[in-house]
């Protein structure tokens, strides 16, 4: 128990020097969820087998992993400027219809790319 403690003492402490240039810190629990709370202004706090981000509160013993995120990995959502993307081919809203980037209005859209396919919310 004291191993689990100094390790995740070390794993704050190295998570207030590169939480910045990340929004979300995401907990993988044993069955695969995926939780994700912001980032920002983020308080963890460990008593006994249980371990509070913000909100949320774990035991540790159902935690497999955790780690910085640019996106809420719960919902598999980035939030992307268009002139981020490379090489886009092909742009298509949720109902499945293809979108040119003329039309791009407040909205989450699946994006085809040589670099794979993705999601995205544009504010």
């Amino acid at each position: 128990m004291k191993k689990l403690f100094a390790l995740l003492a070390f794993l704050a402490s190295t998570l207030v020097t590169y939480a910045q240039d990340f929004a979300y810190l995401t907990f993988q629990t044993t069955d695969g969820t995926k939780i994700s709370v912001p980032a920002s202004s983020l308080t963890i706090t460990i008593s006994g087998t249980t371990l509070t981000a913000g909100s949320q509160t774990f035991q540790l013993s159902n935690l497999s992993k955790m780690y910085l995120s640019d996106n809420d990995q719960s919902t598999g959502v980035s939030t992307l400027a268009w002139d981020e993307q490379d090489e886009t081919s092909e742009i298509y809203d949720l109902n499945g219809r293809k979108v040119s980037t003329a039309n791009i209005k407040k909205g989450v859209y699946i994006i085809k790319s040589k670099n794979g396919t993705s999601k995205i919310a544009q504010k």
